[in-house]
């Protein structure tokens, strides 16, 4: 069985999104080790002493227990341009594995800065992100991610973002899209325009 990973981030020396956090590793181990007792993040995890107030990313990596808790500093990477990729229809991210590298390696065959992956003609995930777009009322998100990433469930849960289906077809009906995953405030996402979606 492969290894798991929850990605966290820490701000200000605190830990942000904990519950989305603990609620997805409790759903994968539930799938995955049903016979185990979840892991709770809030009594496995401290702040390290050396950790400012920049943010950090804390890589959590664990299969039926932690084997590997990390903080590494973090910076928002930029991304402009996106490429279409499709997948296959059995593709499955649902849990968010550590090995990623079937991910990484659609990525290398573009030039594009990251890959928006298509499965059965939907919009899904970049390879590191959710995604919502902007129609210039209302901020979407695809009903049916490769991984229902943290971020999304609590602007999901805020009223920020709708659920529907989004095909290629229908991007021009959009103003732009961001990027959406656990390390980024929604409001410093990095936005692409819809003209930059190959």
């Amino acid at each position: 069985m492969s290894l798991l990973l929850e990605t966290i981030r820490v701000v200000d020396r605190a830990f942000q999104n904990l519950s989305y956090h603990q609620q997805r590793l409790e759903r994968s181990m539930k799938q995955h080790f049903p016979q185990v007792k979840p892991i709770l993040l809030a009594q496995e995890l401290t702040i390290p002493n050396s950790l400012d107030n920049t943010v950090y990313k804390c890589r959590v990596v664990y299969d039926e227990k932690i084997r590997v808790i990390e903080f590494l500093p973090y910076t928002v990477r930029p991304v402009q341009s996106l490429a279409l990729v499709s997948i296959p229809s059995d593709a499955d991210y649902s849990s968010k594995w550590a090995n990623r590298s079937w991910i990484e390696q659609l990525k290398q065959s573009t030039a594009a800065d990251d890959i928006l992956m298509v499965k059965n003609n939907l919009l899904t995930d970049t390879s590191y992100a959710n995604i919502a777009l902007w129609d210039g009322y209302e901020w979407f998100t695809p009903r049916l991610p490769l991984l229902e990433g943290t971020k999304r469930a609590q602007l999901l849960a805020e009223g920020i973002l709708k659920t529907t289906d989004i095909r290629p077809y229908e991007l021009p009906d959009f103003q732009c899209l961001k990027l959406l995953n656990a390390m980024i405030n929604f409001e410093e996402s990095p936005t692409v325009s819809i003209g930059n979606i190959q």
